[in-house]
């Protein structure tokens, strides 16, 4: 076997893939916990929200929708928290440590009796996520060599992804015929098992020994930082407008039976999937064209979607298009971070999932609200489009901002040369 080599010590190439395969794991077990809600959703309406299920099954699934957003300000919240505080911590340690969290909070959204304590345990579980693909993606980008931080990225992802193929159908599947509650605890379990994978198969690497509290957080003291940020805060908010609500979507406005609408979120996984591979190299290449590819397309996509989402063509053709164009703009918008944030890598690397979940909480938000105000469950996609048209805006202002600073010799923040962390790994 080739050995691959990373800094003064060496793994050989299958023990490399089996230590990406434990850091995917846990990306899949993420990817379960957050889009599992999605298929649930009238589920867990009828069941935390009986009474006004009764009087209104639209403003009561509307109302469940609060959950997600719940889940998604966890993420906003915990992923600069911990990766600011955890920098210097041992990247194995940590990632254990963050899957116990993820497998408790898990456990407890699922015997939670309440609504209220159901938006509280996702919350909390929520804490670790963004920590989790930060810290994961940095061993993982370390694990692949120079150059192909972008795959090391995406292949973390990929988790995600697959999740969204395998993970999220089939666990929504078990959730409509034996309750939401057992599709938390196969999710709790899927957690469980991959502390097993990360204990036995990724090396030791130690934290950024360097790295203080006041370091990480100098990321916030960067224009182009926030831009990134906003970029996938409102840009992909489009995304999770239409993917809060597609099992109304596909019921009501379609017309299909509610037995199709794990094979809807097989179809999204599947354009995630291809997606987040083509993003990934795409992003290795040129960041910037990737970007403003992936908003374009996601952005048509979303228009036609709006005009033909009552066609079972029209639907599934143009899902499939929108989770590929999103899942393809999260490698990218994750190496743009990390580019802008020179030294700060830890927090930059957890702050793109605090990005992406504002999306999540948004998306889901003014989603429902839509729906609330009257406007039907098409109008989460025309929401999409809009939030589409703001990350383009963002995206051209950034990489203007870029191009008048080279013109005028400033130094753009970004990190040109892409070359690995120097950590030993045992």
């Amino acid at each position: 076997m080739n050995p691959v080599t990373h800094g003064p010590t060496s793994l050989s190439s299958a023990r490399t893939r089996l230590a990406l395969f434990a850091l995917a794991l846990g990306g899949f077990g993420i990817g379960s916990t957050e889009f599992v809600a999605m298929g649930l959703l009238p589920n867990i309406a009828h069941d935390l929200l009986p009474q006004l299920y009764a009087a209104s099954q639209t403003d009561a699934n509307a109302q469940a929708g609060w959950i997600i957003s719940a889940y998604a300000l966890g993420v906003v919240v915990g992923a600069p928290t911990i990766a600011a505080f955890a920098a210097r911590l041992p990247r194995k340690k940590l990632l254990l440590w963050l899957l116990v969290a993820f497998t408790l909070g898990t456990v407890a959204s699922a015997l939670a009796p309440t609504f209220q304590l159901v938006l509280l345990a996702r919350f909390v579980s929520a804490l670790p996520h963004g920590a989790y693909f930060g810290i994961a993606s940095l061993v993982a980008a370390s694990l692949m060599g120079p150059g192909k931080r972008g795959q090391g990225v995406a292949f973390v992802l990929s988790g995600l992804t697959i999740a969204n193929v395998i993970g999220v159908p089939f666990i929504t599947w078990v959730g409509q015929n034996n309750g939401w509650r057992i599709a938390y605890l196969v999710v709790a379990a899927i957690f469980a098992l991959t502390f097993v994978a990360v204990a036995l198969l990724v090396p030791w690497q130690e934290g950024n020994p360097a790295a203080t509290l006041r370091n990480e957080l100098r990321a916030f003291g960067r224009l182009q930082v926030w831009l990134a940020l906003l970029i996938g805060a409102i840009g992909f908010g489009g995304f999770f407008a239409v993917y809060t609500y597609i099992a109304p979507v596909v019921t009501t406005v379609t017309g299909l039976p509610e037995s199709s609408v794990p094979l809807v979120l097989i179809l999204i996984g599947v354009g995630m999937t291809v997606g987040n591979i083509v993003g990934g190299r795409m992003a290795d290449r040129s960041v910037k064209r990737s970007m403003l590819t992936g908003f374009v397309v996601l952005l048509v996509s979303l228009i036609v979607l709006f005009f033909t989402a009552s066609t079972v063509v029209g639907l599934l053709a143009c899902v499939f298009v929108v989770a590929a164009a999103c899942s393809a703009l999260s490698p990218t918008i994750q190496t743009r971070l990390m580019d802008v944030a020179h030294d700060s890598q830890s927090i930059a690397a957890a702050l793109n999932h605090s990005a992406l979940n504002i999306a999540n909480a948004a998306g889901a938000f003014l989603g429902g609200l839509a729906i609330a105000a009257g406007y039907g469950y098409l109008s989460p996609i025309a929401v999409g489009a809009v939030l589409a048209v703001g990350g383009i805006a963002l995206a051209l202002l950034s990489f203007g901002i870029d191009r008048s600073r080279v013109r005028r010799g400033v130094d753009t923040g970004v990190v040109r040369a892409q070359r690995p962390e120097p950590v030993p790994i045992d």
